[in-house]
């Protein structure tokens, strides 16, 4: 398989963070969304934004915005839906998404999800990590590395590898009123990819303001 695009999710609401956009707070002197781009944009043959609203605030990026097809912010499956449309438009096989509160996610992302769907007939694969992770991401040590031990995981819906040829599949699903990632993904024989969870969690993503100072503390 081709290797695939890349596309950063950003139409959540970010409720619990007062509403806006999430991905344009500043971490480290760089936007959250500016360092989810670079960590990606290395391991894909190309890179978009899904994003919402107007798409000229995200313009600093210099990258194509691709909004949901489906109203009423469906959630991260309408996302996804709308970068394999983009996807399909430049004659690609699959995508790799990645959410965009989350700037410490595998530099090797893609390659694993690449690794895990070998021998699938559409290449559709979630990342995961052992449970236990503790506060801010920080794992509870002894409760991770037994959880690993047992094969019990946390399934990380917004970081994924996607196969175009699905993506009617996926638009009938959503118009059907399908919101849960998971039970798609089930549904089409998706498997896992599975990532280390130490020190911390790097799927640990930005929900409120504590958890900004959380991940400043982690850059350091």
């Amino acid at each position: 398989m081709r290797q695939p695009l890349g596309v950063i999710l950003a139409g959540g609401l970010a409720t619990r963070m007062g509403g806006g956009d999430k991905g344009l707070l500043m971490l480290g002197g760089q936007s959250l969304l500016s360092r989810v781009a670079d960590r990606l944009s290395p391991q894909v043959a190309g890179l978009a934004l899904n994003a919402n609203g107007d798409a000229a605030r995200f313009a600093h990026l210099g990258l194509p915005v691709v909004a949901d097809s489906i109203e009423g912010f469906a959630g991260p499956l309408a996302g996804v839906l709308a970068g394999l449309d983009w996807a399909a438009e430049h004659d690609a096989d699959a995508i790799v998404t990645a959410a965009a509160d989350t700037p410490f996610f595998p530099r090797d992302l893609v390659e694993r999800l690449l690794a895990a769907s070998a021998g699938q007939r559409y290449p559709l694969v979630l990342a995961t990590t052992p449970k236990g992770a503790g506060e801010g991401g920080v794992l509870k040590s002894e409760g991770a590395a037994a959880g690993q031990r047992r094969g019990r995981s946390n399934r990380h819906p917004t970081f994924g590898l996607w196969p175009v040829a699905l993506r009617e599949d996926l638009r009938a699903a959503l118009e059907g009123g399908l919101r849960k990632v998971v039970l798609w993904t089930d549904a089409h024989d998706g498997r896992e990819a599975s990532f280390d969870a130490v020190p911390f969690d790097p799927f640990f993503n930005v929900n409120t303001p504590e958890d900004l100072a959380r991940a400043e503390a982690l850059l350091k």
